[in-house]
């Protein structure tokens, strides 16, 4: 089996701030070497990252280059899940005998992200599904899914205030200090602010008109990456127990994470109450708030206990693998005894879910 022996992520910028912004080269390169610093290692045998709205060009290699390694590297896309994705292709190769190391993650720049334009063959997203499966935006699915469930705007921006003061408060404590690499001038995550609930009530729908979900209970597009060390059973680190990858009902691509949860569980005889540390990219607080009803789970302090992908930013091919830094520091840097489980989970557009279940090792 495989085990992440260290972890890195950069500070979240969010996109359109208009400063401070670097290339996804440069992002990833920074938690490459970092990465790999950490793990004593000077060279590795593959690099795989996340990526889904950048440039092309196996940004992976082009990373590993930057980061003055020799490795060749993949570029895998799925969407939002991206780098949760990759860890899992990473842990994939180390299980196969195929590498004894691999650096694994993702990165985004979304205030680099590319045009979508040329001429008539100009369009605002790309297509997830083809006819005649549906494929909704994610914001429109987002509101779907609040409607059909009787979420309102309320309950979402109560989770999206948590998941704010949660990240401040980790800030505050000095939690991300660590797992974090200074890339240009940018000295913390930029989103997480004290939400104002007299702002909250005047905000109009984001994606419907009248609708609920809001620009605060919708992750913003942001900067970042995040990578992990990726090798053989044997040393101390998050032991890669399984993983599980799902497709769901492209309609309601929100709830991707509720079956791949189940999956992995099932895959490991273990379930949500053995587990001790989750870590959901948190694209919608709606999301948030129906998956953990989905899975019968109560709101409590195992749940993205530092705050989330809303407090954090949106970093659509980096978050994944975030999840899976933040699964390290809880449990690995925090000291939590052998044994110990945590998951990280994503959905993706398309319908789309991925879970990763690791054990601390000692």
């Amino acid at each position: 089996m495989s085990v992440v022996v260290a972890a890195r992520r950069t500070w979240v910028g969010v996109a359109g701030r208009g400063h401070r912004r670097a290339d996804e080269t440069t992002l990833a390169a920074a938690v490459l070497a970092a990465a790999a610093q950490d793990a004593g290692l000077r060279a590795v045998d593959d690099v795989v990252l996340g990526n889904a709205a950048g440039h092309g060009g196996n940004v992976a290699r082009r990373a590993a280059l930057a980061a003055g390694l020799t490795a060749p590297g993949i570029t895998v896309d799925r969407q939002c899940a991206s780098g949760l994705a990759a860890v899992a292709v990473g842990a994939a190769l180390i299980d196969a005998g195929q590498a004894r190391a691999v650096l694994a993650g993702g990165v985004e720049s979304g205030s680099r992200a590319p045009a979508r334009a040329h001429g008539s063959l100009s369009y605002d997203r790309a297509s997830f599904t083809p006819p005649p499966w549906a494929d909704p935006g994610l914001g429109v699915a987002a509101d779907r899914l609040a409607r059909a469930r009787g979420i309102d705007r309320e309950r979402q921006h109560a989770w999206a205030v948590r998941s704010h003061d949660r990240v401040r408060a980790a800030h505050a404590a000095g939690r991300f200090t660590a797992e974090a690499v200074l890339v240009g001038a940018l000295a913390r995550d930029e989103q997480a602010r004290r939400l104002d609930p007299r702002v909250l009530d005047r905000l109009p729908g984001a994606f419907v008109a009248g609708g609920s979900v809001t620009a605060a209970s919708a992750a913003p597009v942001a900067d970042g990456a995040a990578a992990v060390v990726v090798v053989p059973d044997g040393v101390p680190g998050l032991r890669v127990r399984a993983v599980a990858t799902c497709g769901t009902d492209p309609a309601r691509p929100m709830l991707g994470p509720v079956a791949a949860v189940r999956a992995v569980c099932a895959r490991a005889g273990v379930t949500l109450d053995d587990v001790a540390a989750v870590e959901l990219v948190e694209a919608f607080a709606v999301q948030a708030l129906a998956v953990t009803a989905d899975l019968g789970v109560a709101d409590d302090r195992r749940w993205n206990a530092d705050g989330g992908t809303l407090g954090l930013g949106h970093p659509f091919g980096a978050s994944g693998a975030v999840a899976v830094v933040r699964l390290f520091a809880r449990l690995v840097t925090a000291g939590a005894p052998t044994g110990t489980l945590g998951l990280a989970t994503a959905a993706a557009a398309g319908g789309l879910g991925v879970a990763l279940l690791v054990e601390v090792v000692r």
